[in-house]
């Protein structure tokens, strides 16, 4: 269904932003010129625009690496493009967003990279990197992500979950414990381990019907609400949600209706009161930017597959009758053409 959020300002409405033509030029020479090592762009008025042309001077990629300090700085995001292959895809996308930038140039780079790869051409593109840190853009820094890269790469999808799963029940007992999820090679998400052991409960099926998750506002990590309630109907369910702060809330229902069988399915619900102050829109503007991911967290880390998604500004719009009609669509039955009598017969 169709999300009801609107946010007071419509910080995360991108569509506004443009790239620039001297950005389209300048990267066309990036591509073509093999005397050039990289380009940087930013955002400004509402354009995305080139900041910096970075000739190659030396042959080898780590030695390039010292003409980027200068615009790393602590607190401004920048997009960032490198020439490190010899054969095609020559590029590397690289997004520098540090966690000390204001929330809104966060929020704009973090959000806007991926399109921009796709409008400047995803197959010049060998990989997409969001770094946070300048270290993460110096040799070893690279060196650690191919590390990490080929490491990932032997497991299959099952054998890393089922890998987490064990971690998180071994670190179940203490916990506050922060664990920080690679969810891919550009995904991570810091998670506590209370709300990974609750999600990996729900999934398994072992008895927990209701998990309530909130990001923390101090080290933007994912956390589990604690509810003592074990409810069995969608208005049960819907009343244990907070209707002053965002919530990410998975529920495990039972479901029925007349005519079809009854079908037990996990439901997912993103709630996010339209509630006044800045700390309101701070998290109309973050939780939109995690939910994906914590969906994902929830599927490939802990076995929560969600039947239906409902996004909605306050619980009480999550009814009983809705959610049915989601799970037991009508359906049209159509008549078959009956020919009209000839006049006379």
């Amino acid at each position: 269904m169709q999300s009801g959020i609107s946010g007071e300002e419509s910080l995360w409405a991108l569509s506004s932003l443009s790239t620039s033509k001297e950005l389209v030029s300048q990267f066309n020479n990036l591509l073509s010129d093999s005397s050039q090592f990289g380009l940087l762009a930013t955002i400004s008025s509402e354009a995305i625009t080139p900041l910096a042309s970075l000739p190659r001077s030396a042959s080898d990629f780590n030695a390039n690496l010292d003409s980027l300090r200068p615009y790393l700085k602590p607190d401004e995001p920048v997009y960032i493009f490198l020439r490190r292959y010899d054969t095609t895809p020559f590029l590397v996308a690289v997004t520098y967003v540090p966690d000390s930038a204001k929330v809104r140039q966060k929020m704009l780079f973090a959000s806007t990279r991926l399109a921009l790869v796709r409008e400047l051409g995803s197959e010049h593109f060998r990989e997409t990197i969001l770094a946070s840190t300048a270290d993460e853009l110096s040799p070893a820094g690279f060196d650690r992500h191919d590390k990490h890269t080929v490491l990932d790469a032997p497991l299959t999808e099952e054998e890393r979950t089922l890998g987490e799963v064990k971690r998180v029940e071994a670190e179940a007992g203490t916990g506050t414990g922060v664990r920080e999820i690679h969810l891919s090679s550009t995904m991570n998400m810091p998670v506590k381990a209370d709300a990974l052991a609750a999600l990996s409960e729900l999934g398994r099926g072992d008895g927990r019907a209701l998990v309530m998750l909130k990001i923390n506002s101090e080290d933007e990590s994912i956390e589990l609400v604690p509810d003592a309630s074990k409810p069995v109907s969608i208005v049960e369910a819907t009343q244990a949600i907070s209707t002053s702060e965002p919530r990410f809330t998975f529920f495990r229902y039972r479901s029925s209706r007349a005519g079809a069988d009854d079908k037990g399915v996990l439901l997912f619900f993103y709630t996010n009161p339209a509630t006044p102050g800045t700390k309101a829109i701070k998290n109309r503007m973050i939780y939109p930017l995690q939910k994906r991911a914590v969906l994902t967290l929830a599927e490939t880390e802990c076995g929560c597959i969600v039947e239906k998604k409902f996004e909605v500004e306050d619980p009480s719009e999550i009814t009983e009758e809705l959610v049915l009609e989601e799970l037991f669509p009508k359906v049209e039955t159509k008549t078959a053409f009956r020919r009209p009598k000839r006049p006379g017969r």
